[in-house]
């Protein structure tokens, strides 16, 4: 008997949790964080309880409240005897928090499959923060807390395309598809009742569209009894967007300026890292980065397939916020963030303000307080290369960002392209693979893909659906 059980990403963007049983062996895809579900309880002044475990994540259905998954420690600060864990391995598909912060709660021995850019991006977030419940993937501190105990590592198995491998009664066959993360995946998943192929997140109009083309091809070729896809832009119109299109667009507006540069996306997505790397470099700027960016540098720079800058690079420099005294003195600065202050390529916003037109800063909203410092002389550029606001918090942070970028006279470009595939290129995969039953997750409109499935099923959460 094969199943699948949904217990997060359904009728929502995000947070997949999908449970695979297979004869006796049991799988989830993914284990993320779902932020709309989150967001309705808790904001930045009201969050879970760290010091309450995972009682408060249970009792408000931020998790699922499931038997011999969670981790021993949790178990008895909720008053539960520990249980020996029911699951067999959790396959990630990439590092995005909705689908990967909350292995966090996962018992400690269930091993973690992941790709290896996946892993390295998971460790530069594990050392770029402080620790917090909701962010222990890779390893994790027993609760009661106690700052003095080392970390608990996971069983982390690395894989890429190419790689396949058992896990009980299944054969994994991950394959690269392209997303706005490196080391995303999806998965061909070879059960006893016949293929099921999981999409994770995907888009064909990004740089490395031709890796998510040859998924599709696979996925097709195998005849898959199930199909599970995102639906994340289901519903949106299509329109031109790319990475090339961002590259030419930002490229003009940065060669036009002889003014301070702020450029504003998620440093995660490595193309667009490297679009704004190129075009700092091309206009004989220095590429800054904040200290907390520069530990993905650190990481991405050891894979040779994603071709990222070091921290040493020529070309790179880092920005040292003014913190503790405000007078730059090493005692400011504390835990992995002190190996960055003797680099020869550390400046403060003073050293910045002195080369306005010498630098293009990737540092972004959450470092506004620099401009206070850098001292932008009007006309300056801001670029924004991320989603448009899309719900009430969102325009929220825009009303802010627009009251700076006025307060200084600051100029705002939009130039964007989504992670996600655009509508019609979802409805074109789906129709391509042909599985036998289709199941939308990550979205809000599933029905839409009735138009291409005459087998799809609009799932609920927490049901067993039999699979043959």
């Amino acid at each position: 008997m094969t199943s699948l059980t949904f217990y997060g990403g359904v009728n929502e963007i995000g947070g997949n949790k999908i449970l695979l049983e297979d004869k006796d062996t049991k799988v989830f895809l993914d284990f993320g964080k779902s932020f709309s579900r989150r967001a309705r309880y808790f904001e930045e002044y009201i969050n879970p309880r760290t010091s309450n475990g995972i009682v408060d994540f249970l009792t408000m259905g931020l998790v699922p409240d499931i038997q011999g998954v969670y981790r021993d420690d949790l178990m008895v600060m909720a008053g539960r005897k520990p249980q020996k864990p029911e699951i067999d391995a959790i396959l990630l598909s990439h590092a995005h928090s909705d689908h990967a912060d909350y292995i966090s709660f996962l018992h400690e021995d269930i091993p973690v499959y992941m790709g290896a850019a996946c892993h390295l991006i998971l460790k530069a977030l594990e050392e770029r923060g402080s620790r917090t419940i909701e962010r222990e993937i890779l390893n994790y501190k027993p609760r009661p807390y106690n700052i003095k105990d080392k970390p608990i590592p996971r069983e982390i198995n690395e894989f890429r395309t190419g790689d396949k491998f058992k896990i009980g009664s299944l054969e994994i066959e991950p394959i690269h598809v392209d997303h706005s993360v490196p080391g995303a995946y999806g998965f061909i998943i070879y059960t006893s009742e016949g293929p099921i192929v999981y999409t994770g997140d995907i888009r064909l109009h990004g740089t490395h569209s031709d890796m998510t083309r040859d998924f599709i091809q696979k996925a097709k070729e195998v005849k898959p009894i199930a199909l599970i896809t995102e639906g994340t832009r289901i519903a949106d119109e299509a329109k031109e967007e790319s990475e090339d299109k961002v590259y030419k667009e930002s490229g003009k507006k940065v060669a036009e300026s002889e003014n301070l540069v702020f450029t504003d996306f998620n440093f995660k997505d490595v193309d667009r890292l490297k679009t704004f790397f190129n075009i700092a470099k091309e206009n004989d700027r220095k590429f800054v980065v904040k200290i907390n960016d520069a530990y993905f540098l650190k990481y991405l720079s050891q894979d040779k397939h994603l071709d990222v800058p070091n921290i040493d690079d020529e070309n790179i420099i880092i920005y040292l916020p003014k913190r503790g005294s405000g007078s730059y003195s090493d005692s400011d600065y504390k835990g992995n963030d002190k190996e960055f202050l003797d680099l020869h390529n550390t400046w403060t916003a003073e050293q910045i303000a002195a080369r306005p037109n010498k630098v293009l800063c990737a540092i972004g909203f959450y470092s506004f307080t620099a401009l206070i410092d850098m001292k932008p002389k009007t006309g300056a550029l801001y670029i924004h290369s991320a989603s448009e606001p899309y719900n009430e918090e969102q325009e929220l942070s825009q009303e802010r960002i627009d009251a700076w970028l006025e307060h200084f006279g600051m100029n705002k470009f939009q130039s964007h392209c989504s992670g996600h595939a655009r509508g019609q290129d979802l409805l074109e995969a789906v129709k391509e693979i042909g599985a036998k039953t289709l199941y939308p997750v990550h979205t809000v409109h599933p029905e839409l893909y009735q138009k291409v499935s005459k087998n799809m099923v609009l799932i609920k959460e927490g049901v067993k659906y039999n699979i043959s």
